[in-house]
């Protein structure tokens, strides 16, 4: 057979609609078994929640790699590239090599009755990816929930985390917070340790007896030994438990709290045998790259790029705002999926939104921009809408420069590659004058 280049891999990967097919474990399982269980020959930190879990997952993998371990860091959402989904090391997957494994696994996926999802396709590839690399441990990061996430096929992780847990996906995972939290304990092993990083006290009641079910030792982060030094759109300083003055360069009011769950799970793994010393952790932890959590895009104006896209998301972002410009309003620009629950968003927004610029981010389920600025004409806040991500971007930068206002782009990840792009082309337009 012949292989495939990396575009007819992507469009391989990318054909199947997942929402159209029957959760389960099944199709996944019978995948990663006619490959040989390459998940089997790996060892894992298997990490869900609501929020967090991403920037989690990247101040690990950073902390483990600092720590000598070969590691594997397995996210989704990609922000700029698919490749990102995949890393070793820091390093994404290559063009080439990721065409090869999904070559590989095209025959063995259409021959089977029920073909896979398109998450259980990567899922299945990175496994094998990491197997054939030989990564001493891989941090996971589940898509989404937990209990019928495809990334739950894994037998026995070294540990398991829940990094918090809020109203989101609710078609798929329930309308309470209780439940939600039964969904994402659905990746607690038996005999596995658990930890749960999050503040809501009803969500850790429904995480630590389904640890206690399981056999399994509960830890949570103790959220109140955070004391912050800093913060200012250089960095975050912070202590934590004995952790004095670590530098964090992610920004953001919630980064402290991720930080602090990485720190609890790294005296986790030192009871697993993994030897990473206090240098690693700060090497680690300030050498942490994670793009589109309140991201400085630019100084002149100063440009923030987060993607908050639900009620508790945009919660925390409306506190960094208020946490790094005070009570000055900013401009923001975004858009949002139509099925989230954008009427709570504009309402958490509008007091800290000065003007609104709506686009649409790279996503069907994207909501109509001009019905997104309606929803902030209601809230008494001035918007706008524009038919591309760019155009809108050199309005809002226009608008920033003229007023010496922030602008804070937010309500989507899909949104940040073309954010990203348009502030470069602004600025680099603006260099040419």
């Amino acid at each position: 057979m012949t292989p495939m280049s990396y575009a007819d891999a992507l469009a391989y990967i990318h054909r199947i609609n997942w929402e159209f097919c029957k959760p389960g474990l099944e199709r996944v399982g019978e995948l990663c078994e006619k490959l040989g269980n390459p998940q089997d020959r790996l060892c894992f930190v298997h990490v869900a929640g609501t929020n967090g879990k991403g920037s989690f997952c990247a101040m690990l993998a950073s902390v483990l790699q600092a720590a000598g371990y070969k590691t594997g860091l397995y996210t989704s959402p990609y922000i700029v590239r698919f490749n990102e989904r995949m890393m070793i090391d820091g390093n994404m997957i290559g063009d080439d090599e990721l065409a090869q494994l999904t070559s590989e696994v095209q025959p063995v996926a259409d021959a089977m009755a029920e073909p896979p999802t398109e998450f259980e396709l990567i899922t299945a590839i990175a496994f094998l990816w990491f197997a054939r690399h030989g990564c001493r441990i891989v941090v996971l990061e589940c898509g989404m929930g937990g209990r019928l996430d495809a990334t739950n096929l894994i037998r026995t992780p070294l540990l398991s985390v829940i990094t918090g847990i809020a109203l989101d996906h609710t078609k798929y995972l329930g309308n309470t917070v209780e439940a939600i939290a039964g969904e994402k304990a659905g990746i607690i092993k038996h005999g596995v340790p658990v930890l749960y990083g999050g503040s809501d006290s009803a969500a850790a009641a429904v995480i630590a007896q389904k640890a206690a079910e399981s056999g399994s030792a509960f830890y949570r982060t103790d959220l109140e030994k955070i004391c912050v030094r800093d913060m200012s759109l250089d960095g975050t300083v912070f202590s934590f438990d004995g952790y004095d003055n670590l530098f964090l360069p992610l920004l953001g009011d919630y980064q402290p709290q991720n930080a602090a769950n990485v720190l609890m799970a790294v005296e986790i793994l030192r009871k697993e045998h993994f030897l990473i010393s206090d240098d690693a952790v700060r090497n680690g932890v300030s050498s942490t790259v994670w793009h589109a959590r309140f991201e400085c895009l630019a100084r002149d104006p100063i440009v923030i790029a987060d993607g908050a896209h639900n009620p508790q998301g945009i919660a925390a972002a409306v506190r960094s705002i208020r946490r790094y410009f005070g009570e000055n309003k900013v401009l923001m620009l975004g858009g949002v999926m139509a099925d989230k629950d954008h009427k709570d968003m504009v309402a958490a927004l509008a007091p800290v939104c000065r003007e609104m610029f709506a686009v649409r981010p790279d996503n069907p389920r994207a909501m109509d921009p001009a019905a997104y600025a309606v929803e902030f004409l209601r809230a008494g806040v001035s918007a706008s809408s524009y038919p591309t991500v760019q155009e809108g971007v050199f309005a809002a930068m226009r608008r920033a420069q003229e007023q010496k206002c922030p602008l804070v782009c937010l309500g989507s990840l899909y949104q940040y590659a073309a954010v990203s792009a348009a502030v470069d082309a602004f600025l680099g337009v603006c260099q040419t004058k």
